[in-house]
């Protein structure tokens, strides 16, 4: 069974820095397929950043390029999310997902598995 486990969330400034980790377990994962979402109070959840091609190849939202940098550790099947820069709109829960397909990227719906999320909070 997959399981997979966010942690690294919390409450930042405006300007500040978090990161934001994802421990896959179970097979038929890779880290290579992962990606981060997120969902903000009376919003849709929308895709953040994501590996493409393997993980040869990254993918952003246009709202954090620049600012969040998206990393694995293959041997601990464990993706990151280097989040620079934080800005109030930036808030929400996010989700680790996994997917079975190389494509579809950006679609949550094309995402088999799920985190339970963890709350990223930026102050003003």
């Amino acid at each position: 069974q997959v399981q997979l486990v966010e942690s690294g969330g919390g409450l930042v400034q405006a300007g500040g820095s978090l990161r934001l980790s994802c421990a896959a377990s179970g097979r038929g994962v890779s880290s290579s397929a992962m990606a981060w979402f997120r969902q903000a109070l009376g919003k849709e959840r929308e895709f953040v950043a994501t590996f493409r091609w393997g993980g040869s190849s990254t993918v952003y939202a246009d709202s954090v390029k620049g600012r969040f940098t998206i990393s694995r550790d293959i041997a601990k099947n464990t993706v990151y999310l280097q989040m620079n820069n934080l800005k109030p709109e930036d808030t929400a829960v996010y989700f680790c997902a996994a997917r079975t397909k190389d494509y579809g990227w950006t679609y949550p719906t094309n995402y088999n598995y799920w985190g339970q999320g963890t709350q990223v909070t930026v102050s003003s």
